[in-house]
């Protein structure tokens, strides 16, 4: 995410260089970190050697040696859009149609991909790295997230209505994305909110629980979340509540926030 969205070096918007930069960069590195991926009670993939693709545009991609995938577990399957070679994983019962793709560069751009495949993340049942459980995606080393104490003015309004105001925000500061503003739940009317289903998924902080906003007649789904469970590196943000900017009028210090 870091590197290839948002103003990163290898984003659409990035910033600046002093030398020329292609608009679309690839970029590859190893990937030293143990991997395991399990299907159906087996263990598919278990590598110390794979490559992490940075591509613009497009999330981090991951790939192994092929001779890293238990080869017993595969069979081979058609084709997909691309023409890259697939096969799908069989365990049990359970089957994974097409969740091992070969990495195909028909221009040879990429040497140190060649024999290497990518494995369908959500295709399987869990991730490892090294041994500690893989949540939402592989985590991005470059993707960094920071939680500060702040005393700027914010309030939430809807429909004319304060629903939050506080002057001792937690903003939370995440590579690629607009500043976020966690809010006490003391300086909001929690009254005015419902617990909704939605719980989003993010490997840096945690899951999102979502809630809706009910208030001078209106409902706006999903209009804000807290993270109940968060990861260390959300952490400072528990207890906290987040709006949408695009779904309550957001102000800081004055200044309307829009995204």
């Amino acid at each position: 995410m870091s590197l290839t969205f948002g103003h990163a070096p290898f984003a659409g918007q990035r910033g600046g260089f002093d030398f020329p930069v292609p608009e679309h960069v690839r970029y590859w590195e190893p990937w030293p970190r143990r991997m395991r991926a399990v299907f159906a009670g087996r263990t598919v993939l278990d590598s110390q050697r794979g490559v992490v693709l940075h591509e613009t545009g497009r999330l981090p991609q991951h790939f192994y040696p092929f001779d890293d995938l238990d080869q017993d577990l595969l069979s081979a399957a058609e084709p997909d859009a691309q023409g890259r070679a697939q096969f799908s994983v069989r365990a049990g019962q359970r089957t994974a149609p097409g969740a091992v793709t070969a990495f195909r560069d028909s221009d040879d751009a990429i040497p140190a991909l060649h024999g290497y495949v990518s494995v369908a993340f959500a295709a399987m049942d869990r991730w490892f790295e090294e041994d500690e459980p893989i949540y939402g995606h592989v985590r991005d080393p470059y993707h960094r997230v920071d939680v500060r104490p702040a005393s700027r003015h914010v309030v939430v309004r809807h429909a004319g209505r304060v629903i939050a105001e506080s002057t001792r925000p937690k903003l939370l500061f995440e590579t690629s994305n607009p500043i976020r503003y966690y809010l006490p739940f003391a300086d909001v009317d929690l009254g005015v909110l419902e617990r909704s289903d939605t719980v989003s998924e993010c490997p840096y902080k945690g899951d999102g629980q979502h809630w809706h906003l009910h208030a001078e007649g209106q409902r706006v789904s999903d209009a804000a979340w807290s993270l109940p469970h968060p990861l260390p590196e959300g952490l400072a943000a528990a207890e906290h509540l987040c709006f949408y900017p695009h779904k309550v009028h957001l102000e800081v210090d004055g200044r309307q926030v829009t995204a």
